[in-house]
């Protein structure tokens, strides 16, 4: 599945995995969330429902540009830099292009809609 993230001046692409939370993820688009910056190294942002992880592996580490869930807290994390392996982090996709997502401002607006071909 492909994703269009719209910020102000821009637009992102990327592409979603086919798993389980993934597909669920696409069921609450299209979504406009508020993305703030989270330990000097990834965007996060509540989401409005949780997220299944059954059939998810228990965690992953994150490359940058990932798309990720973090299940114990229930919210999105797009990561920027990578980070070791994390329990209950589970990859939902992929930025196509993995330095594209700004760092600055620290708090950002961004609509994320399916692309329909």
């Amino acid at each position: 599945m492909k994703l269009n993230i719209i910020l102000k001046d821009k637009t992102l692409t990327a592409t979603l995995n086919d798993s389980p939370a993934s597909r669920k993820f696409a069921t609450l688009l299209p979504l406009t969330l508020q993305l703030k910056d989270y330990a000097r190294e990834e965007k996060i942002s509540d989401l409005p429902s949780r997220i299944t992880t059954a059939g998810s592996p228990a965690g992953t580490a994150a490359n940058k540009g990932d798309i990720t869930i973090y299940a114990p807290w229930g919210n999105l994390a797009i990561f920027y830099k990578p980070h070791g392996y994390v329990t209950g982090l589970i990859r939902l996709g992929q930025l196509d292009e993995p330095d594209a997502l700004p760092i600055h401002p620290e708090t950002f607006s961004a609509r994320f809609e399916l692309l329909t071909e």
